[in-house]
């Protein structure tokens, strides 16, 4: 009980400590809500309220019919222009797509003299020119076979198929980008609240007046994980309530207390590391520059940004030691498809054992840190 009321009350020490501190307090929560929001729009791959301008010489039923096939929300109520008009809209950015109908085009049309429509597109909006020069050359052909042969598509197939999104069916990508943010933030401010907690200790020197206390180094650690770890547990459920269910308007499909659970073992994981971390850097700026060889290959090979299955398989096999493929697993499967545990209790297992594994290197690492003191 004396040593459960050390950890207890040597948390409580870290929680006012990382409340004192301004930058990490804001950095907080600035990376629980505007970073991730801003994440979830920025991953955004839908065309949406695209400003476009016309310039219809043709004054043709076929034109009209192809202005009015631009509407929202994909594209914003169509402005008709004139040539002269498509550089200084362009420059300024008040269009993102222009339209040039030339003369007699319907009648070229009919007569299978295959007319050209010219489309300018502000290539500095990367996202959106992109997906919307597709959705453009789409929707005149569609708009032209309907005029010329009574249907949209190029052929009739003998069959229908009916497609069914299933999870997302409205194929919302902030979802998924707002998510996948989250598991960043995670991951990252866990391993730096603890890493900067223990180089606080020792560049106060508080460390050294721990160490004549009777204290031992398994209660030290532990208190900073479990303080560091429930401020970025907090943290996590009002962002997932808040920004992704509020902001983002994404529907939880599975048990939030679930993922809450299976978050607070990642945490185990990650603040165990970022105490690795913080004995080995002495330095604050040490610290940052040891979480940019670190966090970034988790980030990026543990299949939140590209899909884990078409990495090498070399590349897999040495990612399943990372805490952070099993967290993206569990995550999506609750999350997304409303998986319960006896879906992801595999990869629940495999975090418990890498988080076992790195609080014994991180507290052999500490021991032998306090020893050099």
């Amino acid at each position: 009980m004396n040593k459960l009321s050390n950890i207890i009350n040597l948390g409580g020490k870290e929680l006012r400590s990382l409340y004192r501190d301004p930058v990490l307090f804001v950095f907080i929560i600035f990376g629980f809500s505007i970073m991730i929001f801003i994440a979830g729009k920025g991953a955004s791959q839908d065309l949406n309220n695209a400003p476009i301008g016309i310039v219809d010489e043709d004054q043709s039923p076929l034109s009209y019919q192809i202005i009015n096939a631009f509407y929202p929300p994909y594209f914003k109520t169509p402005e008709i222009i004139t040539f002269s008009d498509i550089d200084p809209g362009l420059d300024a950015g008040k269009f993102t797509f222009t339209l040039g109908i030339p003369p007699n085009f319907q009648r070229d049309v009919l007569s299978v003299k295959n007319p050209e429509i010219q489309i300018n597109v502000d290539a500095t909006r990367m996202s959106q020119a992109f997906i919307g020069a597709g959705y453009i050359q789409n929707i005149i052909i569609g708009e032209v076979n309907q005029y010329t042969q009574g249907y949209r598509n190029n052929a009739k197939l003998p069959i229908k198929l009916d497609v069914r999104m299933r999870f997302n069916p409205t194929l919302t990508s902030e979802w998924f980008g707002g998510v996948m943010e989250l598991i960043n933030i995670i991951t990252m401010l866990s391993v730096i609240l603890t890493g900067a907690a223990l180089i606080r200790e020792r560049e106060h020197g508080t460390l050294e007046h721990l160490l004549v206390m009777p204290l031992t180094p398994v209660e030290i650690m532990l208190s900073k994980v479990w303080s560091m770890g429930l401020v970025v547990l907090v943290a996590s459920a009002l962002s997932l309530h808040f920004v992704i269910e509020g902001l983002l308007q994404m529907p939880i499909a599975g048990s939030v207390p679930l993922f809450l659970f299976a978050t607070a073992l990642m945490l185990f994981a990650t603040t165990s590391l970022g105490i690795f971390i913080g004995t080995v850097a002495q330095t604050m700026p040490q610290l940052g520059l040891l979480m940019i060889l670190i966090i970034m290959p988790l980030q990026m090979l543990s299949g939140g940004m590209t899909p884990y299955e078409s990495m090498p398989e070399f590349v897999q096999t040495i990612m399943l030691a990372a805490p952070t493929t099993h967290f993206i697993r569990i995550t999506q499967a609750i999350l997304f498809r409303g998986a319960g545990f006896e879906i992801i209790w595999p990869n629940v297992l495999a975090i418990i054992v890498i988080g076992t594994v790195f609080f014994i290197a991180a507290l052999a690492r500490f021991r032998k840190s306090l020893g050099s003191l």
